[in-house]
């Protein structure tokens, strides 16, 4: 099992990733953010306390940033993923002509992993019950990832998704002295090696309930539910003879495993849903821009053809392998977000 799970999970992400090169040319929700100024570079072992102060600092900086509808300042305390999700808010604030959402934190519990004092980068996650200002029935649990690259740069959230309805979320082994364990990308001691947790979801999402891969993680909105999404969406673009694909891919951004009680693994991470809406007849009327991406476009389609990539952030439990003889359970998803970040309608290529 864990030999097929190498190369199904390896080939689904380099060949996602080979995907992924169909962006340039697009518009996006981009980060445009200077670097704030830096503290002088001295490395400072991440503790608990670290963390703590680091959360604080981020809840206080980015409610100033959200409450003034400053984007520039928003993006200078995110990255990666978070960064464009951030971007594509901002810019579907504008749209709508609303202003930005400012959230609520309750008392979070903080995942920090004991680390090499001089080793960079340092991350830790957080589990805190987040709320939308204003909307008081909004209130959901988040897990957030925070990141610092170095000892000049500052701590940014890298991601942050929420608990799904009914989901049960992992409980991660603290010790004694509050830290958590951090698991390595090559981790035999779970069922699916946390670096091809992803990879295994895109599978499902692309095969559906069938796939090989269903064996080992189980069915969720997230993964057979893409599946079904992808079919109906498929359905509906052919009595338009439209062609609707979507693909989920790798990304280059962090993802963090911890180690929960019994042996299990908590694992946050991001795939790219890239989608496209093609009218290959040039009878055709155009495809439609899809509402989740007005923000992104100017409102025409010059070709015959509409693109977007969406940022998505999740996450998932991965069990302990089960001793011989005994059952064994699946990986299921726990927590999920995202939004589209990117989109744009080609010109037809001239032959």
């Amino acid at each position: 099992m864990h030999s097929f799970l190498r190369v199904v999970a390896a080939a689904v992400l380099l060949t996602l990733l080979a995907a992924a090169g169909c962006a340039e040319g697009k518009t996006e929700a981009r980060p445009t953010a200077g670097m704030p100024e830096t503290s002088p570079p001295v490395p400072v072992a991440l503790t608990p306390q670290v963390a703590d102060r680091a959360f604080r600092s981020y809840v206080t900086d980015e409610d100033v940033a959200r409450a003034a509808g400053d984007e520039r300042l928003a993006l200078t305390w995110t990255s990666d993923g978070q960064s464009q999700l951030t971007a594509a808010e901002f810019r579907k604030a504008a749209y709508d002509g609303d202003p930005v959402r400012r959230f609520v934190y309750g008392s979070p519990k903080l995942y920090v992993p004991k680390l090499r004092d001089a080793a960079y980068p340092q991350w830790f996650v957080v589990s805190v019950d987040r709320s939308v200002v204003g909307e008081p029935k909004s209130k959901r649990r988040a897990l957030m990832g925070f990141i610092l690259r170095g000892p000049s740069d500052h701590w940014k959230l890298t991601l942050a998704t929420l608990l799904q309805e009914k989901a049960k979320e992992p409980k991660v082994a603290v010790d004694a002295a509050g830290y958590a364990t951090a698991m390595s990308a090559e981790d035999a001691s779970v069922l699916i090696r946390p670096r091809d947790v992803g990879g295994i979801q895109a599978t499902i999402a692309a095969e559906g309930p069938r796939s090989v891969a269903a064996k080992v993680m189980r069915s969720n909105a997230v993964t057979t539910g893409f599946y079904q999404d992808a079919k109906r969406a498929r359905k509906k673009a052919k009595k338009k003879d439209i062609t609707y694909t979507a693909v989920y891919t790798a990304t280059p951004f962090p993802y963090f495993g911890l180690r929960t009680e019994h042996g299990g693994g908590l694992v946050i991470y991001s795939l790219f849903r890239n989608a496209s809406l093609i009218a290959k007849d040039p009878g055709t009327p155009k495809p439609e821009i899809p509402q989740e991406a007005e923000h992104l476009l100017d409102g025409t389609v010059e070709g015959n053809e509409v693109d977007t990539t969406a940022t998505l952030h999740f996450a998932a439990f991965d069990p302990p392998k089960a001793r011989k003889g005994a059952e064994q359970a699946k990986a299921h998803m726990v927590a999920d977000d995202g939004a589209v970040t990117k989109a744009g309608t080609p010109p037809i290529k001239k032959p």
